[in-house]
């Protein structure tokens, strides 16, 4: 594992964070018990939701198949070589796979709120 697979993970989690920001945001905040009329202009970008979420599953297909398909050779010293790393990668990409997961469904889930 290379440190260019940084790049589509963290990529994947800012696209994601990008497709939850008219929905699931709110909500959350809402939970939380902050409000107000601001709340309002998150959802400008709800046009633009799936745009996020389909360069999302892009990037985290790329992940993937950067963390748990391809063979990299890793020599020692290498930031591949050690097995936290690797363990933080899988953590962080499931994260995002959540993330994307939620922000795609939320349509469906989130009025079980209001």
């Amino acid at each position: 594992m290379s440190q260019k697979t940084n790049i589509p993970i963290m990529s994947g989690l800012f696209a994601a964070f990008l497709s939850t920001v008219c929905c699931i945001l709110p909500l959350l905040l809402l939970t939380l018990g902050i409000g107000g009329v601001w709340m309002a202009n998150l959802t400008a970008l709800d046009p633009y939701k799936y745009i996020f979420i389909g360069v999302s599953l892009l990037l985290l297909a790329i992940a993937y198949w950067q963390i748990f398909l391809k063979e990299q050779p890793c020599e020692e010293g290498r930031i591949c070589a050690i097995p936290e790393n690797k363990r933080k990668y899988k953590i962080i990409f499931w994260i995002a796979g959540i993330a994307i997961l939620s922000s795609a469904t939320v349509s469906y889930w989130a009025p079980l709120f209001y």
